[in-house]
């Protein structure tokens, strides 16, 4: 009788070791971000201090491990057979749902997917259950913890205001008190910020932090009652020591602190969210445990004993805490998404992630007109105070060295880890699983709002961005919601469904680490190269040159393959050719929002190198620009079911790829191996494709006047043509274009 649930109780294990990896995957952007963006620790030691902060949240997260037994739901209502089925039903769609935001390199919370999830399944069970009875639906709520439920929901959902608004007013004020000269402050001014931070952090993290752990029991009595002692003395013995270190040591406090916050920031993390990971299977298995010792039937054993305080195994801690750091060093997901997060909260202008919407114009322009209004209301001589606190020093590095500037400064990285860090402990403390991704990301986006990091060149982007984040967190509830509630029907409709489920978890986590890798190779492999150093006139050409390969390449093969599958009228392939296509201008979008950044590069020798590199990536433009209107013309013909080219149609536009692909590879060939010397006779075959294309266009026009009955046959073919006339002639200038530049920089060297 025991068997299915042993075998459960293995597919929960490996289930949780799976989820430890994807969701650590997606929350390492929660202790990591404020670190890596202040580059104010080598990233080495940054991931030595989060592991070791990691290995000491694991073993306070025992008092947690409660909420999947008894927070979402009442173990009482539901039999021990009910309870493995919601159970295996969360873990399944849990490591689903995160290896998917994961893959997206978006960060989302485990905390609400393992909430809802729970909600979802117990719900489900619940209403079957009821069905197959007299009851009506509204006992549903005997069966839900609704109370804790609600307490926990609205928890998290506040969390969001409250991150945000803590996180922008103490930036404000630290800013004000510091500037961003803070180097420049008076000794006693950094030793009292370091006191106070290191206080904070030391009295919420090591102490509210270990209440509800076995370990507290031995200090209830020393804790308890002598609050203000305790902070006050910290605050004296914390303060002297930043000052001593400051003044003797030459230490800058606010690295300790950025050090000593990522610590504490991992120590919260891995004390609240452990139990999002391993709750479940450990809930699981003290419910095993409690059912083999009854001798009843798996469908008679009530689990009430789920209620009762359960002591947590801190050796399943301890591992547990040991495969998060392992995934830690290793995830290369996990970089995708601490990217989405620096790349949102950076001081300054750069390649925005995120394109705006009209919500995110909306709140731009509120902001802005907000801004106006206050004006009137602060005195002008408080406004140039303010304002000067929030001017940023000019910071004279080479330009070979200005890719290394910190996305933003130390006073807002330990802002960010300090606030993150008490929020998380105070919730931790009250055995509430607050989202630690909702928490750390929107207190970095509230210090970045108040550090003026949103100007008018980036904030509808930023915007957009939080928009979008915040968007996929309520669809991360939605979705955990429903996709539980189906697993969970399909589970107690029969226990072989559990088998087929775990074999699509794993092919679905196979497919997805496959199609990210692919990803990734395609994006190393096609993406250009955002150069923020010293570049030269033959820097430059080595730069172009590259860029003209590479686009030479992906358009002589997207070429190929619409005139291929138009001819086999193939929609699916001319779908996946359309998003080629579309990466491609998108690419070389980019590359000229990029050449404020890059003719700022340029040395003094080379600024006339720039008039050439704006105009090769026009030329690209149009290049690129060509292959689209032919490749979207063609997919709407397809996909619009009309009728395909005649065999003589294909026929000329077959002739005209063969001569485009071979030019195409040569202007390929050429400027890979960087030999410019051939590109005259690269242009003498010019003529020839040309007289082709016009030829085609010539008998098109005969066909019309003698045998052509489809309007729509015409127009896709006289549109191919004409855009192919336009891509070869872009081609044409930008090979004239450089080798007219080429010589003359080579005659310019002699």
């Amino acid at each position: 009788m025991g068997d299915p649930y042993i075998l459960m109780l293995v597919a929960l294990a490996t289930l949780a070791i799976l989820d430890l990896v994807v969701g650590v995957s997606n929350d390492a952007v929660n202790f990591l971000n404020s670190a890596i963006g202040s580059k104010a620790i080598p990233i080495k030691t940054i991931m030595i201090i989060a592991s070791v902060g990691v290995f000491f949240g694991a073993v306070t997260s025992s008092g947690m491990m409660e909420v999947a037994r008894k927070g979402i739901f009442n173990p009482n209502m539901f039999m021990f057979e009910e309870i493995m089925y919601i159970f295996m039903a969360v873990m399944i769609t849990d490591i689903l749902l995160l290896d998917i935001f994961n893959s997206l390199g978006m960060p989302t919370s485990t905390t609400v997917s393992i909430v809802f999830e729970l909600l979802g399944a117990a719900v489900t069970i619940a209403l079957i259950k009821i069905s197959a009875t007299d009851h009506s639906v509204s006992e549903i709520w005997s069966y839900i913890n609704y109370e804790t439920a609600t307490d926990i929901i609205l928890g998290i959902v506040l969390s969001v205001l409250v991150a945000f608004t803590v996180g922008a007013i103490v930036q404000y004020f630290s800013r004000i008190i510091y500037s961003f000269d803070f180097e420049k402050r008076p000794i006693y001014i950094n030793a009292l910020f370091g006191g106070l931070a290191i206080t904070a952090i030391t009295y919420f993290i090591i102490i509210k932090g270990l209440k509800g752990t076995p370990f507290y029991s031995n200090l209830k009595g020393v804790i308890e009652g002598n609050t203000i002692v305790i902070i006050t003395l910290s605050l004296i013995f914390w303060s002297a020591t930043s000052y001593f270190l400051i003044k003797i040591f030459k230490l800058n406090i606010l690295t300790a602190v950025v050090a000593v916050g990522t610590f504490s920031l991992a120590m919260a993390f891995a004390g609240n969210d452990l139990v999002n990971f391993i709750g479940v299977p450990i809930a699981a298995l003290n419910s095993y445990d409690a059912w083999q010792a009854s001798g009843v039937a798996a469908n008679e054993f009530s689990m009430g004993i789920l209620a009762k305080k359960v002591p947590s195994n801190t050796l399943l801690l301890l591992l547990a805490g040991a495969i998060m750091v392992a995934t830690l060093w290793t995830s290369k997901k996990a970089r995708a998404v601490i990217e989405t997060g620096i790349n949102l909260s950076r001081q300054g202008d750069g390649h925005e992630k995120f394109q705006p919407n009209n919500l995110s114009r909306i709140v731009v322009r509120a902001a802005m007109f907000t801004n106006i209004g206050l004006k009137y209301l602060i005195p002008k001589r408080s406004q140039v105070y303010i304002n000067s606190k929030f001017e940023k020093p000019v910071i004279k590095l080479p330009k070979d060295k200005t890719y290394e500037l910190p996305a933003f400064d130390l006073v807002r990285a330990s802002v960010n880890l300090v606030m993150a860090s008490i929020l998380i402990s105070i919730a931790t403390s009250m055995k509430l699983p607050l989202s630690t991704t909702y928490v750390t990301f929107m207190v970095a986006m509230g210090t970045s709002l108040a550090d003026r990091a949103w100007g008018r060149e980036s904030a509808v982007y930023r915007v957009a961005g939080v928009i979008n984040v915040i968007g996929g967190w309520f669809l991360t509830a939605i979705i955990a919601f429903t996709a539980a509630g189906i697993v969970a029907f399909l589970i107690s409709w029969h226990q072989v469904m559990i088998p087929i489920l775990l074999l699509v978890v794993i092919a679905m986590l196979v497919r997805t680490t496959l199609q990210y890798s692919k990803k990734s190779k395609e994006e190393k492999k096609q993406q250009f190269v955002e150069r923020a150093e010293l570049i030269s006139i033959n820097e430059v050409i080595e730069e172009s040159s590259g860029h003209i390969a590479n686009v030479a390449s992906r358009v002589n093969k997207l070429y190929s393959n619409v005139v291929n599958d138009l001819a086999n009228h193939d929609l699916n392939k001319l779908r996946k050719t359309e998003k080629h296509v579309l990466k491609l201008n998108d690419e070389i979008e980019n590359l000229k929002n990029g050449v404020f950044y890059f003719i700022k590069s340029l040395d003094e020798t080379s600024v006339q190198a720039s008039r050439f590199y704006i105009l090769i990536l026009g030329y690209l433009q149009d290049v690129a620009q060509s292959i689209s209107y032919i490749s979207k013309s063609t997919f709407n013909h397809v996909n619009n079911n009309h009728k395909n080219l005649k065999k003589s149609q294909l026929k000329d536009l077959k002739n005209i790829d063969i001569k485009l692909s071979s030019l195409l590879q040569e202007v390929s060939m050429a400027f890979e191996t960087k030999k410019f010397d051939n590109l005259y006779t690269i242009l003498a075959e010019k003529k020839e494709l040309l007289n082709d294309v016009s030829s085609s266009i010539e008998r098109q026009v005969d066909r019309i006047r003698n045998d052509e009955t489809s309007p729509k046959n015409t127009t896709l073919y006289f549109s191919i043509l004409l855009e192919t006339q336009n891509l070869i002639s872009g081609l044409i200038s930008l090979l004239e274009n450089y080798n007219e530049f080429y010589v003359s920089t080579k005659t310019a060297s002699m």
